[in-house]
């Protein structure tokens, strides 16, 4: 982090806590593409495929092929490569059908109507032995592969109990093949083939709607690509000629026509128009644009022709960074998903364990009998459901918030969220709108108010804060001249100083004033403060040269949203680096009794630590100086999507800068915790009932569960997980 972007030096008391961004800071994002190329590729359903194929906008290349490679993270995190799955899955049931025609089902004879089960003719046990062999290889290998790699990193789970009830189903079979048919011909050993074929049928049929319910779980960010156009107006001298966009580079010089899409991220370079960022920030008015403004790309265009400098495209574009968010929070594990790849390994002994007691104590009644219970409990037992029963859940809340204006960065914080006792807020920009005007300049020693704020708008002529640009704006109202500055530099914690004419000047905050113990209208400035305003000095060496007063508005929604926290039972608690005085003006009429003033950005950490010793913590900060805090809260929030700080940081950012959708993130948490602790009774609490049933506890009452139904019950169970996560929404606050 540059000190630079910590600090600004007109703040009251020079505190970074009070910067507000109004138009996100496109130059960041290359940097913050550098920052996420490695996490936003994490996710264990990076490649994600779909049938329509490939789309491409702006070099924001997203792979929907034919699920062709298709990796997801199961039980213990293990990568599981699912190859063609939807191929395997139709070879699979087509081969399947000669097998339950030909094979026994249960040793039994089957009549329907006219037609007999099995058929059988002259080598068709063989044919069913050769069918049987090519599901098990071909069908069954992706549970194969992933056991492999399941045991090479010590952490047995679903894959590994899969394949280990198709193997003993499979090898079993085989046994019986050969003992039929060349040691005991007249003996008649039960065969599993017909299990072994409906297993890996059914098994294929539950990867497959799991990963349709990821895939429609993730179609935000499909939407988010899509709000690019394909092509861009590329102008060459006096020629314009369309181009690819995913052809166009950053320097590119486009022409936008009243109506469209913004083609990429770009800073005008000529004419005016309002621009609608709706879409992509949340801002619904439109945006009086001119020359050396900045577009974002997904935006549309007004009644204006504009010709834009392309600034971002492709992976250093805002909508490829929200992308990156969306596949980061749903590469990252939660506590909650951890706990169930615990469980999942706990089921995988205790189901090894039932099946070779079972095996052992069903084993008087034949081998057949014995080997029929241990695979039925392996089955049975599969964690399937319960792998699935969190990151179904997260997958869908993640989409459900990007598609709201909430990028959760982090999974964890979904799962935290619910036990937030404290929020603490940072104020301009956050509570308030950070729009500063001057409301009153004051000249001392002698000086002329004219040339106080003359030097002042010199010097903030290098910042973009909100403060600063209320100073800017002020001396250009009043058409002052203003003089050059030369070597400004950021003073950490403090302010500005610069040159201007040879002479040193420093913009500091009261807190300076005071810690140097120098001389100034006090109780003017009191006065001024008091009144709700923020204030910056002018110092020329130790001297006080005048002082500017600047107020800011509260956000429209702040005081409802503190209204509402309290009605949840949350304390709300405003933290800020202006002087006490502004500070409680601000509480005051929010309604908030706890606030601490005057923070420097330690300051702030050691509130949010100290918060922390009394319950979980939620920072909101605009993600820029409150990145410390951010980082220390339990859940750190982000006011402004955009900034290289808020994603390095946040826990959450906020796209529309408005607090008020904090109460729409809480409430999302709440339902995502309801879903996940409903997913996680249904796979656990299944496979707690079915594995006893599949060790055959009532077999005395004639009960007894085979291998095909056990892989049907399982997969049922995999599909009601995937529609109870699909069931998701989000009820606004």
């Amino acid at each position: 982090m540059k000190d630079s972007k910590m600090e600004h030096a007109n703040e009251t008391t020079g505190q970074p806590s009070e910067m507000h961004h109004e138009r996100m800071q496109h130059d960041d994002m290359a940097n913050m593409s550098m920052q996420h190329d490695q996490m936003g590729h994490q996710a264990g359903m990076e490649t994600m495929a779909m049938d329509q194929g490939a789309m491409n906008h702006g070099n924001m290349h997203m792979d929907h092929g034919d699920m062709s490679h298709m990796d997801m993270d199961h039980g213990g995190g293990h990568m599981m490569h699912m190859g063609n799955l939807k191929q395997k899955f139709w070879v699979s049931l087509i081969v399947m059908i000669p097998v339950l025609l030909l094979s026994q089902f249960m040793g039994m004879n089957i009549h329907l109507g006219a037609l007999q089960l099995p058929i059988v003719f002259p080598g068709s046990d063989w044919l069913v032995l050769i069918l049987s062999s090519f599901l098990f290889f071909y069908g069954g290998w992706p549970f194969l592969t992933g056991a492999k790699s399941e045991l090479q990193q010590r952490q047995p789970a679903m894959m590994t109990l899969i394949a280990m009830g198709i193997t003993v189903a499979y090898g079993y079979s085989l046994y019986a093949f050969v003992m039929n048919h060349f040691i005991a011909p007249n003996g008649m050993v039960m065969d599993f083939f017909w299990e072994l074929a409906t297993l890996i049928v059914i098994m294929l049929l539950g990867h497959w709607i799991e990963m349709n319910a990821v895939m429609a779980a993730g179609n935000a960010v499909e939407k988010l690509a899509a709000l690019l156009p394909s092509q861009a107006h590329v102008v060459h001298g006096d020629h314009v000629m369309d181009m690819p966009l995913a052809e166009v580079q950053v320097g590119t010089r486009l022409r936008v026509l009243a109506g469209e899409q913004m083609p990429a991220d770009g800073q005008i370079v000529s004419g005016t128009s309002s621009v609608n960022e709706s879409l992509v920030t949340g801002e619904a008015k439109a945006i009086h644009k001119a020359e050396g403004d900045r577009v974002i790309g997904g935006s549309v265009n007004g009644d204006g022709v504009i010709e834009i400098k392309v600034t971002g495209t492709g992976e250093s574009g805002y909508l490829s960074q929200v992308m990156k968010l969306v596949q980061s929070a749903q590469a990252n594990k939660s506590k909650a998903e951890s706990m169930a790849d615990k469980v999942a390994g706990w089921l995988f002994y205790a189901a090894l364990a039932v099946g070779i007691l079972a095996f052992f104590i069903w084993l008087p009644d034949g081998a057949a009998t014995a080997f029929e219970r241990m695979v039925t409990v392996f089955i049975i037992a599969c964690p399937h459901a319960l792998g699935l029963a969190i990151p179904l859940v997260i997958a869908r809340s993640t989409s459900i918030g990007a598609t709201n204006g909430l990028l959760i960065r982090n999974r964890q914080s979904l799962e935290t969220a619910k036990h937030a006792k404290f929020i603490l807020m940072d104020k301009t920009g956050t509570l308030t709108e950070g729009k500063f005007t001057v409301a009153k300049t004051v000249a001392f020693a002698n000086q002329d108010e004219a040339q106080v704020l003359a030097l002042m708008a010199a010097l903030e002529s290098h910042s973009e804060h909100p403060l600063a640009t209320g100073i800017k704006a002020a001396a250009k109202d009043q058409q002052l001249k203003v003089p050059v500055a030369e070597n400004v530099q950021v003073l950490k914690g403090i302010g500005l100083q610069g040159e201007i004419d040879g002479q040193a000047y420093t913009i500091v905050n009261a807190r300076y004033l005071k810690d140097h113990q120098l001389s100034y209208d006090q109780a003017q400035a009191d006065q001024l403060a008091a009144a709700g305003n923020s204030l910056a000095f002018l110092l020329q060496k130790d001297q006080v040269l005048g002082m500017v007063a600047e107020g800011d508005q509260l956000k429209p929604s702040s005081k409802q949203f503190v209204v509402a926290l309290k009605r949840q039972g949350i304390t709300p608690v405003m933290l800020t680096g202006d002087n006490h005085e502004t500070a409680k003006k601000v509480a005051d009429q929010l309604g908030l009794t706890d606030f601490q003033a005057e923070l420097k950005p330690e300051d702030k950490v050691a509130q949010v630590k100290a918060y922390q010793q009394r319950g979980v913590v939620m920072m909101v900060g605009d993600g820029v100086n409150d990145a410390p805090s951010l980082a220390q809260a339990d859940i750190g929030v982000a006011i402004g999507a955009g900034t290289d700080v808020a994603i390095d940081t946040a826990d959450v950012v906020l796209v529309h800068s408005d607090p008020a959708d904090i109460l729409n993130f809480l409430s999302l948490a709440k339902a995502t915790n309801r879903k996940m602790v409903q997913n996680l009774w249904w796979g656990a609490g299944y496979n707690i009932l079915a594995i006893p049933l599949a060790a055959g506890i009532l077999a005395p009452i004639g009960f007894i569960l085979s291998p095909a139904v056990g892989a049907a019950i399982m997969s049922l169970s995999t599909i009601v997980v995937a529609l109870n996560a699909m069931t998701l929404h989000l009820k606004r606050a």
